[in-house]
């Protein structure tokens, strides 16, 4: 079972100015709607690659048992070295959703993937940023082992996990520490851990008191919050109390799983494509300005989005919004090479240097450093000629019927010319002699 704690966003107490804040009392107990959750028994489906090369995607659904609202008073820390105890009141009367999962993930890529997932519908609807390093979404995940057909096992509270992967760290080292505990003869205690994303370990912080940590009570000063759809709306109800579900739903924007399939459907590009471009900060608007602001196929663009920018965005932690290669940069490069002005090998390095941020535009780069393409057919002729005069071998072998040979001349007459001659112009001209 996974459970997600997120700060709802237009709440704002935590940045009130600190004079202020100072005089906001907290409540001195934690105010939750545990019995009365605001609904149950719903799902969220997602989707992860089942292996590292993305050449399959599956979809999968874990059962949500409850969504509740809180709101917290503060948090004790203990400082052992000192003998003393602070009280930390930063998140103290801010709003706070808790998204309460059954346990139908077996593993901490399941794990990973379904936060994603959440993750990027509650951006997308502005419910909160949901940006787990600065503590606006954190998971707790329990965790139990059992042989199948059995009942689940004792299991143990990973705590305020704060990366989707440490997560999938936390879970796989839980899952494997819990089995090594009960195959060595020892027993799995009911207890809160920690993980250590250092160490790459979990940690053990105190023990339950008994089925759980909190002893919720009701709290009168918030009455329960009522959601009605068109159907089931009661005749005599007071309308300011209720809230109109389809009212919302039909002012969603489209939700991740929908984006993902309006992609596929528009640009033909690969459902694992889709899920990348939708799954990453920003890359899918990059991508539909550079489509429509090139002449390359969608499917072809696809390939230096994914292969060549994605990369380099990891390589130095960035986000598409940060990318030194602007999407009109990117789009001037690939129409350069769609209209065979370049060669794919000398647009590498047109990107390479786009990358450095120097604020030179592709066609500037490509007259600087002359990799335009050869278009002067008697020059590429005169090239090509000189590398069969120089290759008696190889030109023997392709007239005897080793026709893969003619690659190496091809190659050869690219370094002759350094990557600037078209590979199928030059394939033509030594057919054409190599014939005579």
């Amino acid at each position: 079972m996974v459970s997600f704690l997120f700060v709802l966003k237009d709440l704002k107490i935590f940045n009130l100015p600190l004079k202020l804040a100072q005089s906001v009392v907290p409540a001195g107990y934690q105010i939750t709607q545990q019995r009365v959750p605001i609904a149950v028994n719903g799902s969220l489906s997602y989707s992860l690659c089942i292996d590292n090369k993305m050449s399959q995607m599956v979809t999968k659904t874990v059962r949500i048992k409850q969504i509740q609202l809180e709101q917290d008073s503060g948090k004790s820390l203990h400082d052992d070295a000192r003998s003393q105890t602070l009280v930390d009141l930063n998140r103290a009367g801010v709003g706070l959703m808790e998204v309460v999962m059954e346990p139908d993930m077996c593993c901490g890529e399941d794990a990973a993937a379904a936060v994603r997932e959440l993750q990027l519908i509650l951006q997308t609807l502005g419910s909160s940023q949901a940006i787990m390093a600065e503590g606006q979404l954190r998971v707790d995940a329990n965790v139990s082992v059992h042989h199948p057909g059995e009942p689940y096992g004792v299991r143990t509270e990973v705590k305020n996990i704060n990366s989707i992967r440490f997560l999938a760290k936390a879970v796989d080292y839980e899952i494997q520490r819990q089995i090594r505990e009960l195959e060595n003869g020892g027993t799995v205690l009911n207890e809160t851990r920690a993980f250590d994303s250092k160490l790459g370990c979990t940690v053990p912080m105190r023990d339950k008191e008994g089925k759980q940590d909190y002893r919720f009570m009701p709290e009168p000063n918030l009455p329960p919050l009522i959601l009605y759809d068109a159907k089931s709306l009661p005749a005599n109800v007071n309308h300011q109390q209720v809230v109109n579900i389809d009212w919302i739903h039909e002012r969603l924007p489209d939700l991740p799983s929908v984006k993902r399939a309006k992609l596929v459907e528009l640009y033909g590009i690969l459902p694992e494509h889709s899920f990348t471009l939708v799954n990453e900060d920003g890359l899918t608007d990059f991508f539909e300005d550079v489509v429509k602001q090139t002449q390359m196929k969608p499917k072809k663009v696809i390939g230096w989005i994914l292969s060549d920018l994605l990369s380099h965005l990891k390589q130095h932690s960035l986000t598409a919004k940060e990318s030194p290669i602007s999407s009109f940069l990117l789009a001037g490069l690939l129409n350069l090479l769609e209209k065979g002005e370049i060669s794919s090998s000398a647009a590498k390095q047109v990107f390479e240097e786009l990358w450095k941020g120097e604020g030179k535009t592709p066609l500037e780069i490509v007259k600087e450093k002359q990799l335009e393409l050869i278009q002067d057919q008697e020059e590429l002729e005169q090239i090509c000629q000189a590398v069969i005069d120089e290759r008696e071998k190889e030109v023997m072998a392709i007239k005897e019927g080793n026709v893969k040979v003619i690659n190496k001349l091809i190659g050869l007459v690219r370094r002759a010319t350094r990557g600037r001659a078209n590979p199928l112009l030059v394939k033509q001209i030594l057919e054409k002699k190599l014939s005579e």
